[in-house]
């Protein structure tokens, strides 16, 4: 992570769980990632979120053939409770993701899909929700 995402590394991100229909990253509450107000900074958050449903895309695209793109191009979010502790952010979109994937490198068109993450913390309080919605397109190769 420290070569790839070195803030995630640095805020403490953890990928905690990883199956093909979910995903869960965790983010401890410590100095670095903390705000004035003796919560993690939203920021730290978002980061953690979208992990979650990112690393279920890249699960899809990495190494796909035809190669696939991925970006964020909207991003919601709803905070509940403070967050403070280890806050554990899991999205259970994988399925949504891969039919997504799949659909985009049969047609060669642009699909987008908003997968949600809920972020809980160790009492299994909820204390954000964030819907990122991702765009994900192959890139098919133009032919000789």
């Amino acid at each position: 992570m420290l070569a790839r995402l070195p803030m995630a590394y640095l805020a403490g991100l953890r990928v905690a769980a990883l199956s093909a229909e979910s995903a869960t990253v965790t983010i401890p509450y410590k100095y670095i990632n903390k705000n004035p107000f003796r919560s993690i900074y939203f920021a730290c958050l978002s980061m953690a979120a979208e992990l979650s449903t990112g690393v279920l895309c890249m699960m899809q695209v990495y190494k796909s053939t035809p190669a696939v793109s991925m970006l964020v191009v909207r991003m919601e979010a709803d905070f509940t409770k403070k967050a403070v502790g280890r806050i554990a952010f899991t999205c259970h979109d994988g399925e949504r993701i891969q039919q997504a994937a799949e659909q985009t490198k049969a047609t060669g068109q642009g699909v987008t899909l908003t997968a949600t993450s809920t972020g809980t913390d160790e009492s299994g309080d909820v204390v954000a929700t964030f819907r990122f919605t991702w765009s994900l397109k192959a890139k098919h190769l133009p032919k000789a």
